[in-house]
């Protein structure tokens, strides 16, 4: 298996939906470009709500209904669904910030094939890639974790460059690198 690549929540909403942002949109490109070019596995997550949202403890503390599982905007962006249809990638649907069943399917995977590398790129920095790699980093601490920093799009630029640190402080890569 070897080097992995995981793409987080690169969604609609996500990019010029309910909770798009310039910075969300500026990275899709670049984001399509590195899916496109991958050479090994790649994985997708998927934001994924009901539509009793709002009665959620994460809708209480964002009450952006956002990601509604079968909606446009819980759809991957176009240009990355085709990829993923393409590619025949899996996507992992995920109701909280970080996915188990992402962290459960690599740590078994791991067992049989070598993982020798997992990257992560998509939004938002401060939320779900930071959730999902620390997730991944407590289910397989021996492998090494890298974050495409110039792949990944925070709420906000500061929030971004927070989360940057924070993955840095936890051992995990930080690609500054395009």
């Amino acid at each position: 298996m070897n080097r992995v690549l995981i793409v987080i929540d690169m969604q609609r909403d996500f990019i010029d939906g309910a909770l798009g942002t310039p910075e969300a949109q500026a990275i899709l490109p670049a984001v399509v470009e590195t899916v496109r070019s991958w050479d090994g596995p790649v994985l997708f997550t998927r934001d994924t709500h009901t539509e009793d949202y709002l009665n959620t403890q994460e809708g209480r503390h964002l009450p952006v209904v956002h990601c509604v599982r079968g909606t446009e905007g819980w759809q991957l962006a176009p240009e990355l669904d085709g990829l993923a249809r393409v590619r025949r990638c899996p996507v992992f649907d995920k109701p909280t910030f970080g996915s188990t069943a992402l962290a459960d399917w690599l740590t078994e995977a791991h067992r049989t094939q070598t993982v020798d590398e997992l990257v992560l790129c998509g939004v938002c920095t401060d939320i779900c890639v930071i959730s999902n790699a620390l997730g991944l980093k407590a289910a397989l601490p021996e492998v090494p974790i890298r974050v495409l920093a110039g792949r990944c799009a925070g709420v906000t630029p500061e929030r971004h460059e927070n989360a940057l640190r924070a993955m840095e402080a936890c051992q995990i890569e930080i690609d500054r690198r395009g």
